[in-house]
This record gives structure tokens, sequence and C-alpha cells, in this order.
């Protein structure tokens, strides 16, 4: 499968209006490597995959890194405090990685993403609203923040509404260009509850059985009753970094 076959129609949406080909872009929160495939795949000169999950960092490698060696750094790094040089990136893209954010987190990241951007430069923030509140995905999600509240205490998931973000990256000279929606609702998959219970069940192996094992229960209870689900949206917005 070629790179472009592999890009998820919510990152081509996200990217179909922005300058990508010849750029120097960073991802920030690879994951899996959607964004990067969709850069790479668009044209970019140079992509920066940062993330600080060493599987993820292989996966991304794994994806992408066969014939794009000249064009693909993955970078294993805290986003609060990357190794990347000061105004040195023409596009970020920062692709459903807020919503795993705590709020306390999203300030200085945004003022790290800055750093690395080079004046006139692009943001793409692509993101989720919070489900509606009688969505059935909404009780494994509030399962999930439960569990990391008790391990880490910190929520595993936030859901902020776009003017949240927005208003975040005004303080570090970003003007929003354009909004959009990507999805309506969004397709939750089986694959998609999956994961959330594994994250569900990362905590709960942190935790004595006699609590960590009616959390795992409960995940895969709500992942069995629920099936899939379409609900919510996500959204998209571009941003320009003042020069």
């Amino acid at each position: 499968m070629s790179v472009a076959a592999d890009v998820p129609e919510t990152v081509t949406a996200a990217l179909a209006d922005r300058q990508v080909e010849d750029q120097v872009c960073l991802e920030a929160g690879a994951g899996v490597g959607n964004t990067t495939a969709g850069l790479l795949a668009a044209g970019a000169k140079r992509v920066y995959a940062v993330t600080n999950n060493t599987a993820h960092a292989g996966t991304v490698r794994d994806r992408v890194g066969d014939g794009n060696a000249d064009r693909l750094v993955v970078i294993e790094a805290d986003l609060r405090a990357t190794p990347l040089a000061t105004d040195g990136v023409d596009l970020v893209t920062a692709h459903g990685v807020c919503n795993v954010l705590p709020p306390a987190e999203l300030d200085p990241i945004a003022a790290e993403l800055t750093r690395v951007a080079k004046p006139d430069s692009r943001l793409v923030v692509d993101d989720y609203r919070m489900p509606p509140a009688g969505a059935a995905v909404s009780r494994l999600f509030a399962l999930e923040n439960a569990a990391a509240r008790v391990v880490d205490g910190r929520p595993a998931l936030t859901f902020y509404p776009p003017a949240v973000l927005a208003a975040v990256f005004a303080e570090h000279g970003w003007t929003v260009e354009r909004k959009k929606t990507l999805l309506d609702p969004v397709p939750w998959t089986g694959a998609h509850l999956d994961a959330h219970a594994e994250v569900v069940r990362g905590y709960a192996d942190r935790l004595p059985d006699a609590m960590g094992e009616p959390l795992t229960a409960m995940a895969e209870d709500l992942v069995a009753a629920i099936g899939s689900e379409r609900t919510g949206t996500m959204y998209s917005l571009a941003f320009r970094l003042a020069d």
C-alpha cells in the first residue's frame, strides 16, 4: 500500500487547503503516524514526527520509513521540550492530540510549538468536541478518566471546544485562518472502543487486583454493549503565526 493510500480522510481534509509541498513539517504527537503519512504523501520536504511513546515511534518508522529516509525524522521527546531548532518549521500539525492533554500541559506545549515554528508559519489542530452526554461512548470515556485519576491524578481525556484551543494558541501569536468540520458524526468503531478499553486495562494493571479487575471488566462490558456508535463531531482549526 502506498503512503497516499494509507492516509485517513480526516487528515487529507485537514491538509487540503494548506501548503505542504516542499515545506518542513512537524507532526506533534505522532501517534501511529497518520498525519506524518499525509504530509509525506503531499510532498513535504521533511517531516519531524515527535512522540514520547517508544512503541508509536517504532510504528511510524515501520509504516512510512521505507523510501522516506531523507524526508522523515522520528523523534522521541516530550512536546513541552523538543530538540528541534528555533524558527525551523513551516507547518505544524496536531491531529487528535489535544484531547489526551490535561489542561496544565496545553500552554507549555503551545509555547514549544511556537518556538520551533518560523515567522508566518502555519498550524493545523484537529480534535474532538465533547460527545453528547447521552452517548454510549461517553460512559467508556468517563471510566477511562476515572481510572486515570485514580492512578495518575489526572484525566486521560479532555475534550476542548474549538474556542478554547483558539484562545490558547492566540496567546502565543497564532491567528485562526479557517475552521471546518471533519466528521459529523464521528464513527466510533469497535477498534476505537477497544483502544480506549486497552487504556483502562493499562491503568488497571497498576492497581491492586481488587480494584483493577472490576475496572477491566467494566471496560470490556461497555465495549461489548456499545459495539460501535456514530456520535459527536471532529473539527479542524488552521492558524497563521505572526511574522
